[in-house]
C-alpha cells in the first residue's frame, strides 16, 4: 500500500526536576546544600532515510515520545538525561505543524537530521542557588515540561522529470522503456496507484523520471485519484506531458492537452513548469494527422512536442536527448520555505484574569512550575519567585490588566497583595 499523507503526535521528553538535599555525614554539623541538577529530557528527531520509499509505516505507529530526564538526587548526583526520538521519513517529505499547517520541516536531502522538537532542560538543584550570602537554599527547580504537537507529513517524490497526463496513455510503458523500472502495466484505467520512479541514464547524464497517476478533468478540485497524487508533481524540474496522440480511446489528443494544462494551472501554477510533450502511440492509425494538429495548436510557444511509441521505442532517443539538453538549464528541485517552530517548552506561557472579587489570577503552564519551584517560608525562595515574575513579564501583564497597588493577586492556592 502506498502511502503519502498521515498525521501524527510527538513530545520531547520533560526535563527532570532539580533536588532539595543537604550534605549529611556523621560529625559534621551544617551541611551544605548538595541538591544535585534533573537531566534533560530526550530530543525528537527527524532522519530523511534513502531507503523509505512511502509513509506507510505511519500507519501503525502515530505516537512518538522521547524519553523525560530523570530527576537529581542528594550529593550533587544529576538526573540521567532522556533518550531521544528519531522520526525516519522518506526523503521529500514536508512536515506542517498542525492545526495552522505551516511548513516547519522540508526533508529533501538523503540521510539529513534535524531536532524537531528539544527536550525540556533538567532543573536546579539547590545547591545551583548557594551564594556567599545565602548559604542554605531550600528549594530547587522542577524540569522544564514539554506539550505534545501535532504534525502532517506530507510525501511529495523528488525526481527531475514527472511523466503527466490522462490515464491509459503510455506513461508506465514510457517509464519502463528508458529506464530500470518494472511498473505495473495493463490496458485498463488507474492502472497506476502509485508514483513510480526510475532512473535514467542517457549520454553520460543520469537524471530521475516519475511517473504521476493518470489524471482526470477536476483532478484539482478532489475528482478522481489525481488530486492526491499532484503534490507529487510540485518537485519535479521538468514536466513530461504524455499524450494519446492516436486518440485510441475516443479522445481528442488537443483537448486532452488542454485540460490537463487547466488542471496543473488550477493546483498551483504548475502549467508554468517547463514542459516538453511526448506524443505517444506514434504506430495507431490517425497518430500522423493529430499529431499536426496538435502541432499547429501549439504554434508560436515554446513546447515543444516529440512523436514517440514506447511500445515499438520509436523516437526514445531523440526525446531523451531533448530532455538531458534542457535539465542542466533549469533550477534544483525544489524546495519548500519552513517557518519557525514556536518553542514546544510550556512552562513559559501564562495568563492574567481579573476575577469577579476584583482579584487578579495568574494561571498557565509558568504559574505552575513556579509554585513547585518557590518554599514561600524562605525568604530568599520568595525573593527568586519575584525576580521571576518580572523578568517573564508577569508583572507587566498584571499592572496591564488593571493591578494596582494593594490588590489581591492569586497563584494557584495561594494569594499575595499587588506592589508597585
Amino acid at each position: 500500500m502506498f502511502v503519502d499523507h498521515v498525521k501524527i503526535t510527538a513530545k520531547a521528553g520533560n526535563g527532570g526536576n532539580g533536588a532539595v538535599s543537604f550534605h549529611r555525614e556523621k560529625f559534621v554539623q551544617n551541611g551544605g546544600p548538595d541538591g544535585g541538577d534533573g537531566g534533560n529530557g530526550g530530543s525528537v528527531y527527524l532522519l530523511a532515510d534513502p531507503n523509505m520509499h512511502t509513509l506507510m509505516d505511519f500507519r501503525y505507529q502515530r505516537k512518538f515520545t522521547a524519553e523525560n530526564g530523570d530527576n537529581g538526587s542528594s550529593a550533587l548526583r544529576k538526573g540521567k538525561a532522556g533518550g531521544d526520538m528519531e522520526i525516519k521519513v522518506p526523503v521529500g517529505t514536508i512536515v506542517k505543524l498542525m492545526p495552522d499547517g505551516k511548513i516547519v520541516a522540508d526533508m529533501h536531502e538523503p540521510g539529513e537530521r534535524r531536532v524537531l522538537l528539544p527536550g525540556g532542560n533538567g532543573g536546579w538543584g539547590n545547591a545551583r542557588f548557594a551564594t556567599a550570602t545565602r548559604q542554605a537554599p531550600n528549594f530547587a527547580n522542577p524540569g522544564q515540561k514539554t506539550e505534545i504537537r501535532e504534525f502532517e507529513l506530507e510525501l511529495k517524490s523528488i525526481a527531475d522529470v514527472g511523466l503527466v497526463g490522462f490515464p491509459n496513455v503510455g506513461k508506465s510503458s514510457l517509464l519502463a522503456a528508458v529506464t530500470a523500472a518494472k511498473p505495473k502495466i495493463a490496458n485498463y484505467h488507474f492502472t497506476t496507484l502509485q508514483p513510480n520512479l526510475g532512473i535514467c541514464k542517457q549520454y553520460g547524464y543520469d537524471f530521475v523520471m516519475a511517473d504521476i497517476p493518470g489524471l482526470v478533468q477536476g483532478a484539482s478540485e478532489g475528482v478522481g485519484l489525481g488530486y492526491q497524487f499532484l503534490r507529487h508533481v510540485e518537485r519535479t524540474r521538468l514536466l513530461l506531458h504524455v499524450i494519446d496522440i492516436s486518440g485510441s480511446e475516443g479522445r481528442d489528443p488537443v483537448e486532452d492537452f488542454e485540460q490537463i494544462s487547466d488542471e496543473l494551472a488550477a493546483y498551483g501554477g504548475l502549467a508554468e513548469r517547463p514542459m516538453i510533450v511526448a506524443a505517444n502511440k506514434m504506430d495507431l492509425p490517425d497518430a500522423a494527422e493529430n499529431l499536426e494538429r496538435l502541432r499547429a495548436h501549439l504554434k508560436g510557444t515554446d513546447i515543444e512536442v516529440y512523436p514517440i511509441s514506447a511500445a515499438t521505442h520509436q523516437g526514445l532517443k531523440e526525446l531523451m536527448s531533448a530532455i538531458v539538453k534542457v535539465l542542466p538549464t533549469l533550477p534544483e528541485t525544489v524546495v519548500f520555505a519552513e517557518e519557525e517552530m514556536e518553542d514546544a517548552l510550556v512552562d513559559k506561557a501564562f495568563e492574567v484574569h481579573r476575577n469577579p472579587d476584583a482579584s487578579y489570577e495568574v494561571t498557565g503552564p509558568l504559574a505552575e512550575r513556579l509554585l513547585a519551584s518557590v518554599n514561600f517560608d524562605e525568604q530568599d525562595s520568595l525573593n527568586y519567585f519575584h525576580r521571576v515574575l518580572r523578568s517573564r513579564g508577569v508583572i507587566d501583564a498584571l499592572r496591564a490588566a488593571g493591578a494596582g497597588e494593594g490588590d489581591t493577586v492569586v497563584f494557584g492556592d495561594v494569594e499575595f497583595d499587588f506592589v508597585e
